[in-house]
């Protein structure tokens, strides 16, 4: 099971990539290998992570700069090949702005960074990011955002809501002001994720909540099988 292929792209401004790495080769033991935005080998990898912070400082908007670095490229290409994409946070932003998730991620309701422990309801039991979570869970995870608020329009949403494209959503309500409450989602062939809460800061067994492992549990499951 520890033979899937991490690959974690650092930005400028990337600040979680050394977190994700440590769930992925500390914890898990899986081949792990950080990508330079300027590199565009990709070869090799089953899973590439866009992880949290501030790519390019967050100028413009978040991830709009990001969306044209050389690495965009060859990632496009790798989910076209039926590779595995993960976009947490800023990378959740990052997927938006480079099309490869629907909607937008803006300023949060209230105009304030919020960094807190939130309730995170499990849309979605069927997927390769959430096998290991049992049927129907709501985790705490953490959130530090103050660009994510999710939005879309009204025909994005219902397509998402029928298409079962909604795999996490915050639970009982969006403290950023999310459009029903989203918290993550996929593309139509699951494959591709982004989220706003953080996996990879609750998961090591020294921390006070663990309820992100089975997240990173679910993806090893998925390819041993």
């Amino acid at each position: 099971m520890a033979g899937v292929r991490f690959g974690i792209v650092v930005f400028p401004g990337s600040n979680c990539d050394r977190d994700v790495a440590w769930v992925t080769r500390g914890l898990l033991g899986c081949p792990t290998r950080l990508i330079w935005h300027r590199e565009t080998d990709l070869s090799g990898l089953d899973v590439v992570v866009l992880p949290g912070g501030f790519s390019y400082g967050d100028y413009l908007r978040c991830g709009a700069i990001a969306r044209f670095a050389p690495v965009m490229g060859s990632l496009k290409e790798h989910a076209a090949r039926g590779g595995y994409v993960l976009g947490i946070c800023n990378g959740f932003q990052i997927l938006t702005e480079a099309g490869l998730l629907p909607g937008a991620l803006v300023r949060n309701a209230n105009l304030h960074f919020i960094c807190d422990r939130v309730g995170i309801r499990v849309e979605r039991q069927d997927l390769p990011w959430t096998s290991a979570y049992p049927q129907g869970s709501t985790l705490t995870l953490p959130i530090a955002h103050g660009e994510g608020r999710y939005t879309c329009d009204p025909d994005t949403l219902k397509q998402l809501q029928d298409r079962g494209q909604i795999v996490f959503r915050y639970a009982p309500v969006a403290p950023n002001g999310s459009v029903d409450n989203i918290a993550g989602i996929c593309d139509p062939s699951g494959r591709i994720l982004g989220l706003m809460p953080h996996p990879e800061r609750a998961a090591d067994p020294d921390l006070p909540g663990q309820d992100g492992i089975p997240f990173w549990q679910s993806i090893l499951r998925s390819f041993a099988a």
